[in-house]
């Protein structure tokens, strides 16, 4: 009888690691050409949409107008509008940390590139940026308590580096976005990045864009706000397949609610990360493998109508390859492929040649081995994720104005609730650069000193905020200690959260 039950012991446990474990090979060419593809599509995205990015906010673009795209469009906007590829050139800026110092680069490398880089952030990036210059590190940087912004969608649209660099192994791409991820978000901020790269490292091993998209989702928690707004744009894809304007307007009427996000509260704006990331899915799944249809869906949802098609034909271009991109999309995009983004060093031309190398040796790293032409990836089913959530306990529910005091020289504001963020800034084209604005914050009694420079790129996104108040009437001033004609400081108004809606 022992005989038998161990020779039942080692078949159920290799026909358990058998459907655990599974293989993908890929030749080097084929592995080159979707690593170029997803590069090269997701550069065309982010310019086909860029000029109904945030023009466009909880309304869909009309059919009536028209998205224009000719040869010189890449070209153009590389040369006039290079802050439009902020999503790249922050790719580009992990991507750097990884040639630079390898597979097992600490997160402190990554946040001090990002933190101390020339270009410009705003909402989750900056905020994390503000936090590690101020001595926050990751993953404090990017937790909703230091950060405002921490569902807004900031990694999601820099995550494909992650995805693309972890060919069907979705786990290692879980594992990067954890680690870089939670430099700037939390929550639902970072389930948009694990969501991405996991669709990416997906697209090496599988063309049915449903299969992606579905197993993606797995890897986040199914209690989670981000879950539940993308599965519903599965199953709304199941009932309308063939009209994604009805699927639109369900996710419209139940998911644009922004909650964190101090700009979009109660506003049209939604940076949100499940609704854009629900407008990415989209783009997928009712494109139909189309790299343009797939593009115009995404962009014509609306919002952040640039990154969204970034991140939906950055996918499709992994799943189609490089060498079946539309010569439409390749005329234009070759005029650009030498030339680096801005505030980078590298190049499309380049990054493929970096995104490959550092793709093989992750798949080294996980099992995988490179054997004559012949590259073997071992690819495990992915594991859920961690559950995070932002703002818990908390509900918008009015903006309240801040009032200034002239006699006093102080801006005052009062409110019955559990949390605030007091927003505004330092906004003044002749400013001193070199300008850092004083100010003492007197809630209910307690001082804090805040420190706010004008500075574009160590400016801080909100003036303050604090999400742990006891359920009361409250009581905010604020004084500036170092007043200066230019430039002026600016108090605008009180985003209030109470523990019911």
């Amino acid at each position: 009888m022992k005989r038998y039950t161990s020779i039942f012991t080692i078949l159920s446990f290799l026909l358990l690691n058998s459907a655990v474990f599974s293989q993908v090979t890929l030749s080097k060419e084929t592995l080159q050409d979707k690593i170029k593809g997803g590069w090269a599509a997701q550069t065309i995205g982010v310019t086909f949409g860029g000029p109904v990015e945030f023009v466009y906010m909880g309304r869909m673009v009309p059919d009536s107008v028209v998205i224009p795209w000719t040869d010189n469009t890449c070209d153009s906007t590389y040369r006039v509008f290079p802050g439009l590829y902020d999503d790249l050139y922050m790719d580009l800026t992990f991507v750097d940390v990884f040639e630079k110092y390898g597979l097992e680069a600490p997160v402190d490398s990554f946040a001090e590139a990002f933190a101390h880089a020339g270009y410009q952030l705003w909402h989750a990036n900056q905020a994390a940026r503000f936090n590690i210059l101020n001595g926050i590190l990751p993953p404090q940087s990017g937790y909703w308590k230091n950060n405002p912004h921490a569902d807004c969608i900031d990694f999601q649209i820099e995550s494909d580096f992650a995805g693309l660099m972890s060919p069907a192994m979705q786990n290692a791409a879980c594992d990067i976005a954890d680690k870089i991820g939670h430099i700037m978000n939390y929550g639902d901020g970072w389930y948009g990045g694990v969501f991405v790269s996991n669709m990416y490292a997906l697209a090496f091993k599988s063309s049915d864009i449903n299969y992606i998209v579905t197993e993606a989702l797995k890897a986040i928690p199914e209690q989670s706000e981000f879950y539940q707004c993308v599965n519903d744009v599965v199953q709304l894809h199941k009932k309308y397949p063939n009209d994604w304007k009805a699927s639109w307007q369900v996710i419209q009427d139940k998911w644009a609610n922004e909650v964190g996000c101090p700009d979009g509260v109660f506003k049209d704006l939604d940076i949100d990360a499940k609704i854009n990331a629900a407008y990415i899915a989209m783009g997928l799944l009712y494109g139909d493998g189309d790299l343009e249809k797939t593009m115009e869906v995404s962009a014509r949802c609306g919002q952040d109508a640039d990154c969204n098609p970034s991140n939906a034909a950055g996918i499709l271009g992994t799943v189609i390859g490089y060498k079946n991109i539309p010569e439409k999309w390749m005329a234009g995009l070759r005029r650009v492929e030498d030339i680096d983004f801005k505030y980078t060093t590298i190049s499309l031309n380049k990054v493929y040649e970096i995104g490959y190398k550092h793709a093989v040796e992750n798949i080294v790293k996980h099992g995988g081995k490179v054997d004559g032409d012949k590259i073997t990836i071992v690819s495990d089913p992915v594991k859920t994720v961690r559950f995070e959530k932002c703002f818990d306990g908390l509900y918008p529910v009015k903006r309240e104005p801040v009032k200034y005091d002239e006699s006093a020289k102080e801006w005052s504001v009062g409110f019955e609730g559990t949390g605030f963020v007091i927003t505004g800034g330092l906004y003044d084209e002749h400013g001193d650069k070199s300008y850092i604005a004083q100010l003492e914050v007197n809630v209910d009694g307690k001082i804090s000193n805040v420190s706010m420079p004008y500075d574009e790129n160590t400016r801080k996104t909100e003036i303050f905020w604090n999400y742990d108040l006891p359920k009361a009437k409250h009581s905010v001033t604020i004084k500036l200690l170092n007043p200066v004609e230019h430039p002026a400081l600016t108090v605008g108004e009180a985003v209030v959260y109470s523990d019911k809606k």
